[in-house]
């Protein structure tokens, strides 16, 4: 068998990826379990998060704003409307087109799981500054606009 030199083989750990990886998982790990206590998971939180205070998103608005495709939403949605979070309505603009919107009990919830998304955070980053944290959500933005990201994270 050949001896590899792996002198020249970068370490895992020097990669960047490695790192935002590393921590992305950790906080959307405790997210989701976080939220898994209300029976909601974070693509349904990321759509009803969408959709609170719109009362005329339709489905193609939903799916732009997740990223997903339209069976993925489709199914994000019936589970929604399975919980009684979210409902589809006749548009007031046309008898034929069908708006999303939460319900009473969805609207409740939203505020609710919005703490749990400060929380989280608030676990991972409160020993940032505050110019840490801008910093570092900056940096986050640059690189989502300059490689044209849109898909939002939902897994």
């Amino acid at each position: 068998m050949k001896k590899t030199d792996t002198s020249k083989i970068s370490e895992l750990e020097s990669h960047l990826g490695f790192w935002l990886r590393f921590v992305s998982n950790q906080v959307s790990s405790r997210f989701e379990n976080l939220l898994a206590k209300h029976e909601i998971s974070v693509a349904e939180w990321v759509a009803m998060r969408s959709l609170y205070g719109r009362a005329d998103s339709t489905h193609a608005d939903l799916i732009s704003a997740l990223g997903m495709t339209k069976g993925a939403a489709s199914k994000v949605i019936s589970k929604l409307e399975a919980k009684g979070l979210a409902e589809r309505q006749l548009s007031k603009d046309s008898q034929r087109a069908q708006v999303l919107c939460l319900t009473e009990s969805g609207l409740a919830m939203v505020p609710k799981l919005a703490v749990i998304a400060d929380e989280n955070d608030a676990h991972f980053f409160s020993h940032m500054s505050d110019t840490q944290r801008q910093s570092l959500a900056t940096l986050m933005r640059e690189l989502v606009e300059h490689h044209q990201l849109t898909q939002l994270p939902t897994r």
